[in-house]
């Protein structure tokens, strides 16, 4: 990685401003549902506090644009945050101003201060100057540890880096890099893709830069309808984008000029509607999904085909669900999908929340190498695109 990592920067004495990505999930009583994000946080932290910084953090967490949503405070996150390191953790109510810089003048060596939602400040998502070199005061060393934000260009990702002395990246957005590269930057032949969710039109950047890397692209989810339908397939009432048809049919074509292996489902499990204990249906490769259902799932021949190809995969990037995931009826491919995975001897590399969902789900998350806190982020990267917040470290003053 070309850039500095602040793993190789002495910050003994030193008051560093981590920005991290706290964005975790809480319930109307400000209780954190998932705080994986803030345990991958853990290795820059340990890092800083054993080395002997004052350490300022800061976050932005849902999306009160610009204004003060209780619901959204990073206090409990102060408080978690405490809680797995087994030390305290400041919180401080503010972002940037008197008491902010009072608190930061008063940090001792391993102490933790962590600043109100980001946010908050309308000038954090406008990448506003005055909030930069405000958040940029008296800091000696900068360090980016939230790759799930580094496709924004906002204040406390690419223009606090203009008002600092040192820029760094931290453990967790070294290893996204890291592993994420070796899906773009020379991956094996024996590479496979595997997409799935919703909407064929948010990842179409990255099968059309992927099929360039990969040996094999395979397509599940709802998107996997436009496709079929691009190919003259019947889908019943199955979500389609008859926008994004013309460009599946340019995809399917690149992917047959390029030799890649591109896969579609072949069989289906469907229904007439999305609901918890519906009457389903399978439906075969010989049929097409009758008019009043809908595809919701892979069905086993397609499972089956499917894993036969990641069995024989060096590399593995996985983002999206199979099916409709969260309804148990319509999850069963994209639990297949996971196990396989974890049962190759490939570097598997995972992002997206379903499919993070689904590996811990099947009890195969520490069999995959690599599980990516980023979705936009990931996605942006996976389709070749430059990053502001990485781009920002690499510009930075070394």
């Amino acid at each position: 990685m070309n850039k500095l990592f602040v793993g190789d920067v002495d910050v003994r004495g030193k008051l560093v401003f981590v920005r991290n990505d706290f964005n975790v999930p809480l319930d109307p009583q400000g209780k954190i549902g998932d705080d994986t994000r803030i345990r991958e946080a853990l290795p820059t932290f340990r890092h800083l506090v054993e080395g002997g910084a004052r350490i300022v953090c800061a976050s932005h967490l849902g999306r009160p644009k610009g204004e003060v949503i209780p619901e959204c405070s990073l206090k409990p996150v102060a408080k978690r945050l405490g809680e797995l390191l087994g030390r305290p953790v400041q919180f401080i109510g503010e972002t940037v101003g008197p008491k902010v810089e009072k608190a930061k003048a008063a940090l001792h060596a391993g102490d933790i201060l962590l600043l109100e939602n980001l946010r908050f400040l309308p000038g954090e998502t406008k990448n506003d100057d005055a909030l930069a070199r405000a958040l940029a005061g008296g800091i000696d060393v900068y360090v980016d540890d939230a790759f799930g934000a580094c496709h924004r260009a906002h204040a406390s990702i690419e223009q606090i880096t203009r008002h600092v002395p040192l820029a760094a990246a931290g453990f967790l957005l070294k290893k996204e890099i890291d592993y994420l590269s070796m899906a773009t930057i020379d991956p094996p032949r024996e590479t496979v893709v595997i997409l799935g969710g919703a909407k064929v039109s948010d990842k179409i950047p990255v099968i059309n830069h992927l099929l360039e890397k990969a040996s094999a692209v395979l397509i599940g989810g709802a998107m996997a309808y436009t496709f079929l339908k691009a190919q003259g397939v019947d889908v019943g009432r199955s979500r389609v984008e008859d926008d994004q048809i013309p460009t599946c049919r340019d995809l399917l074509a690149k992917a047959k000029r390029l030799g890649v292996d591109l896969r579609l489902p072949v069989d289906h499990i469907a229904a007439v509607k999305i609901e918890a204990g519906i009457t389903v249906r399978m439906v075969s490769a010989a049929e097409t999904i009758p008019a009043e259902m809908m595809g919701l799932d892979i069905g086993f021949d397609t499972v089956r085909e499917y894993c036969r190809i990641i069995e024989g995969a060096k590399l593995i990037i996985w983002n999206g669900p199979m099916g409709v995931f969260e309804v148990g009826s319509f999850a069963g491919g994209t639990m297949e999908i996971a196990r396989a995975i974890a049962g190759t001897k490939a570097t598997s590399i995972v992002g997206g929340g379903d499919s993070v969902a689904a590996v811990h789900a099947a009890g195969v998350a520490e069999q995959i190498t690599h599980i990516s806190t980023g979705g936009g982020a990931s996605l942006e990267f996976l389709a070749g695109d430059k990053l502001p917040g990485i781009e920002a470290l690499q510009e930075a003053r070394p």
